[in-house]
Formats: C-alpha cells, sequence, structure tokens
C-alpha cells in the first residue's frame, strides 16, 4: 500500500512543465473530493464513437478485402477464447437500428470508422475501388445527416489491408504513407461534400506498440525497440500529408477540418519531494502523448525521448538511435498539421524512477527508465489496465492546454469496461466514471482549456481486440450468442441522455434524481434480456438433442453458462425491485 503522503497530488509539477504564476490551472491542488455544478457551453458536441472492425462484422462480404485483424484474429491463441470480429454486432446490417439507438440518446455527432479494405479490397487505389463498400458509409452518412447527427470518421482505426501487410510490411515500410494518402484522398473525393469532421488515426500509440514492439495486436510483431518508432514515424509522415492534401485540394470547397485521436494516460509522480520521479512522470507523458503530439504541434520528438533513446542505441553498440529523425524540411512540413485534436483517456498512472540498463536489450518500455504503479483504492470494474481516477482527466487536459498552446480538443474516446461472467444493465459504475470524468472536462474547460465535444466509449459492446468479447465498453448491451446480435439499454444510456439534455450538471438535486430513475429503467431490460436469453437457451437445447455428435464443451457454453447468466438477471432484477420497495 502506497502512503498516504505519497498519494498526495500537492506536488510541483510546475517544475516539470516550466510554467509561471500566470497560468489558470494550479498544479499545486487537486480538488479531488470537489464536484462543480454548472453547465458546458452553448454549442458543446455530445456523442458516441464506435470503430469498423469492433463492430462492422460482414468481414468477409460485398467485396470486402481482409484486413490485418482479420488475419490476425483467424490464428489460434491471438486472441481470448480464439474469437474474432466476423460478424461481432453485425452493425454493416443494422445501421438504421443503431442510428435510432443515437437518436434516442438525443446526441449532437457521432464518431465511427470508415474500413480502408472496405472501399479498397487490397488497400490500393489503381488495383480497384469498391463501390458497394462506398455505397454503404454514403448511407450511414446520409442517415445520420437526415436525424441532424455529425459523422466525426476517422479514416484508420487499425483494420490495414493484409495486402499491404504482406507485400510491403504494413507500417514499417516508407510506401505506406503514399497508399495512406491515396485512400484518404478518395474517401475525401466520396464523403468530403458531407462530412466536415476527419481524423487521420486512431491512437497511433496502440498501432505502433501493440501492433509492432509487444505483437498483442494486429499484425503481431515483435520488433521490439526499432519497430514501433518506425512505425510511428511513418504514421506522423502519413498523417500530414493527409492533412496537406485536404488543405490543398479540398478545404477551399468543403470547408472541413483534420485531426487526429491521440490516447494518453496521465503519469502522476509517486514520491512528490524526489526530482527524478517528477521528471519520470512527465517522461511517461512524453513517450506516450508527447510522441506524436510534439512533432504535430512543435515539429519534432520531444527532446527528452531524443535523449533517453539516443544513449541507450549508443550504450547498446548502435551507430544511430532508434529513434529516426526528421530533415528540417519535414519538420517544417509536419508542424501544425492539425486542425483539431482528438484525446482519447481513460486512466492514470502514478510513475517512479526506475533505471533499467541497456543490456536488458532494446525495448520501448525500458528505453523510458521508469515504472508504473496504481493505488489499490482506485476502482477497476473491468479491464485489468482500467483504473478510475477522475482528477487525472483534468490535468491532461491542462497539459495539452499548456503544451500545444491550446488546440481545438474533441474528446474522441472516455469510458469504461465491465468483465463480469454474468450480465448487467444497471451498470452503476459507468454511471459513477462518466458523472466524475465529465466533471473533471467541465473543470477543465473552466480552466480555459478549449474542449468543444465529448464521445463517450462506446455505443455498443464489441469486439475487444485481443480480449475479444470478455470485455464490455458499451452504452448498450449486445447479445452475441443471439444471432440477430440485439440490443438492450444499460442504466447509463438514460444517464448519459440526461447529461446531454441538460448540457451538464445544473445542481445536486437534479444529478441525484437522474441515477435513481436510470436504476429503475435498467430492471425492466433485464427482464427482456433474461427472457430473450432463456429462449435462445431453449432453442440450443433442441438442437443439441438432435446432434449426438455435440461435445461436452459445447453444453457447457450453451447451456449452463446461460442458464446461469439469466438466473443472475432474473436475481438482480427481484433485488433491485425490493430495494425500490424499501426506498420508496
Amino acid at each position: 500500500m502506497l502512503q498516504p503522503h505519497v498519494l498526495s497530488v500537492c506536488h510541483v509539477l510546475v517544475l516539470v512543465l516550466c510554467l509561471s504564476a500566470a497560468e489558470d490551472f494550479d498544479w499545486t491542488k487537486n480538488h479531488r473530493g470537489s464536484f462543480y455544478y454548472g453547465t458546458f457551453p452553448t454549442g458543446f458536441s455530445w456523442g458516441v464513437g464506435s470503430s469498423a472492425y469492433q463492430t462492422e462484422g460482414a468481414w468477409d462480404k460485398d467485396g470486402k478485402g481482409m484486413s490485418i485483424w482479420d488475419v490476425f484474429t483467424h490464428k489460434k491463441g491471438k486472441v481470448m477464447y480464439n474469437e474474432t470480429g466476423d460478424s461481432s454486432c453485425e452493425g454493416y446490417y443494422k445501421v438504421k437500428d443503431d442510428i435510432a439507438l443515437l437518436k434516442e440518446l438525443k446526441l449532437n455527432h457521432y464518431r465511427f470508422s470508415i474500413s480502408w479494405p472496405r472501399i479498397m479490397p487490397t488497400g490500393i487505389k489503381s488495383d480497384h475501388v469498391n463501390e458497394k463498400g462506398i455505397k454503404y458509409y454514403d448511407y450511414l452518412i446520409n442517415l445520420l445527416l437526415e436525424n441532424k447527427i455529425t459523422p466525426i470518421v476517422t479514416l484508420y482505426h487499425w483494420d490495414l489491408p493484409q495486402v499491404l501487410q504482406e507485400r510491403y510490411g504494413g507500417w514499417q515500410n516508407l510506401s505506406m504513407i503514399n497508399y495512406f494518402n491515396d485512400y484518404a484522398n478518395l474517401c475525401f473525393e466520396r464523403f468530403g461534400n458531407r462530412v466536415k469532421y476527419w481524423i487521420t488515426f486512431n491512437n497511433p500509440w496502440s498501432i505502433a506498440v501493440e501492433g509492432y514492439e509487444t505483437g498483442e495486436h494486429a499484425p503481431g510483431m515483435k520488433l521490439r525497440g526499432s519497430g514501433p518508432y518506425k512505425a510511428a514515424h511513418y504514421i506522423i509522415k502519413a498523417h500530414a500529408k493527409v492533412w496537406h492534401t485536404y488543405d490543398n485540394q479540398w478545404r477551399s470547397k468543403q470547408k472541413g477540418m483534420v485531426g487526429i485521436s491521440l490516447n494518453g494516460d496521465w503519469g502522476e509522480p509517486v514520491d512528490i519531494t524526489s526530482q527524478k520521479d517528477i521528471e519520470a512522470a512527465e517522461r511517461y507523458i512524453q513517450f506516450y502523448l508527447g510522441w506524436f503530439a510534439n512533432p504535430i504541434f512543435n515539429g519534432d520528438y520531444p527532446q527528452v525521448m531524443k535523449d533517453y533513446i539516443g544513449r541507450k542505441s549508443a550504450q547498446q553498440g548502435l551507430g544511430t538511435s532508434r529513434l529516426p529523425t526528421f530533415s528540417s524540411q519535414e519538420k517544417s512540413y509536419i508542424k501544425g498539421t492539425c486542425d483539431f485534436l482528438g484525446i482519447g483517456h481513460f486512466t492514470t498512472r502514478y510513475i517512479t524512477q526506475k533505471n533499467f540498463p541497456a543490456s536488458h536489450g532494446p525495448s520501448y518500455f525500458t528505453d523510458r527508465d521508469l515504472a508504473e504503479l496504481v493505488d489499490p483504492r482506485w476502482p477497476d470494474p473491468g479491464s485489468e489496465w482500467l483504473y478510475s481516477v477522475p482528477w487525472g482527466f483534468r490535468r491532461l487536459l491542462n497539459f495539452v492546454k499548456i503544451q500545444y498552446g491550446n488546440p481545438m480538443i474533441y474528446v474522441t474516446e472516455n469510458g469504461v469496461s465491465e468483465k463480469m461472467t454474468c450480465t448487467e444493465l444497471c451498470d452503476d459504475w459507468r454511471m459513477q466514471y462518466f458523472k466524475e470524468y465529465i466533471n473533471e472536462m467541465l473543470k477543465a474547460i473552466k480552466d480555459g482549456v478549449n474542449v468543444k465535444g465529448y464521445t463517450a466509449w462506446s455505443l455498443l459492446d464489441k469486439f475487444e481486440w485481443d480480449e475479444g468479447y470478455s470485455e464490455r465498453f458499451g452504452l448498450y448491451y449486445v447479445d452475441f450468442r443471439n444471432k440477430n446480435k440485439p440490443r438492450y439499454p444499460k442504466a447509463s444510456v438514460q444517464y448519459y441522455k440526461r447529461i446531454i439534455s441538460s448540457n451538464g450538471f445544473p445542481n445536486q438535486k437534479e444529478a441525484e434524481n437522474w441515477h435513481r430513475k436510470a436504476i429503475e429503467t435498467c430492471s425492466s431490460s433485464n427482464q427482456l434480456l433474461a427472457a430473450e436469453q432463456q429462449r435462445t437457451t431453449a432453442a440450443n437445447i433442441l438442437r443439441l438433442i438432435h446432434d449426438p455428435l455435440t461435445s461436452h464443451m459445447e453444453m457447457v457454453t450453451e447451456i449452463v453458462v446461460p442458464t446461469v447468466c439469466i438466473l443472475c438477471i432474473l436475481l438482480s432484477a427481484i433485488f433491485l425491485m425490493f430495494l425500490l420497495r424499501r426506498h420508496n
């Protein structure tokens, strides 16, 4: 257990950031316990998000090409329970249904991604453009606009066409810059008369580190200490080229904007009296967010990355740094290529100095010379990496404001998962997470941070990459065992809807009422879901009776587990009704 004085956030991050006393945000205070009742600026945009591979399904339908995730998930042992996104939420076939959910929430915007191989099967424009894929996104965009929902479109949410991986090694190859630019240009040409917000890449840190360092994500390469830096280098250049293409060819006609979505956890020093821990905390953020933000806003990699990676590379006997360099011309070309910055944020870490000898071998993680810690008191309802630490959000947003000249920010991902054996539609912890994180964002706006919109992550439960379907981020529960993939609202739907309709938190009494009413609504949803799952289980039993070759394991997964889940749902509903009657 960390000591209480260590956990205090009354530290001198001022020294790290070289801030003057004139700054709006007081880094020496944290105000963890305070809640600010107030509303967001007029015109603030509320939305939810999704991504193509995680939700669309239809992985080989209507001319779509293979993506690296199609190939990766079909290899045994890459994803929990060997699950795939082959059908996922069947979003490809349920556009009307899902837009009805967006309309029910009274959202201003919907963030989704285009699948590159769905509209360019090989990833190469001169090979083939798939008009059926174009038609699908035309339909989605038009239906959103008819319902007065603004589309915010991500060009690349990790599903690289497999052909580009096989022929060129994916993001390890310089040629990717031009191929990505051709793809983006096609999207601007076909959709740009209606889409005014474009995001080039979603969370390039994950593409680089999990795709090319650890191999946890597609394409599953383990090029430790070199692969991630090379991938990031080409991604940054590709982003800049696409921004310039839009700026030169489309901006005057289409009047849109091009940004990038960067994820960043907040890093807080463990020991506020230790200069080394203070420096390690900044290093953590610079190796995460700054790796991509600094070139885009300031023209080059953070100095601390150049210093640390360069020194370790030399100690490992390399003639040059494993971190590539930008030429002076490239620095000028990349700097300023961001009309708005998307920020994805979920959690916080305590950071302390930890030296890793160069003899450990090249690695992104040891290059940083730090260790990440968590407070065991932080709530962790779902993903093992995701702890609820709301105060870190405000600090990250203020860091962006100060480091990068207060850019226009859209929060592109923020939410929390659950990892439960039994279904729980009364997601009390998610409502609490949204309440506290959105409130910290409101405080950041009060601090002067230029946040224009917020995107809850995510609309639906969906395929969670290497975790398969074992983690659920959705406002809507998806029954993946049912071939129709029905959606059921969790309590957080009603809660988020009320935040949107009030544009914030008008007063304490009203906010408390939202929570109570949201819990009341999920009781009937639980009963509907239990009844539907009962029907599905009965159908499975009949099928298995007529199939003498069915294995014992299939019997367990298709009958025993669902039955237990139904009992859980029914017991939850009964218990909830008891509590509500007692309360009344």
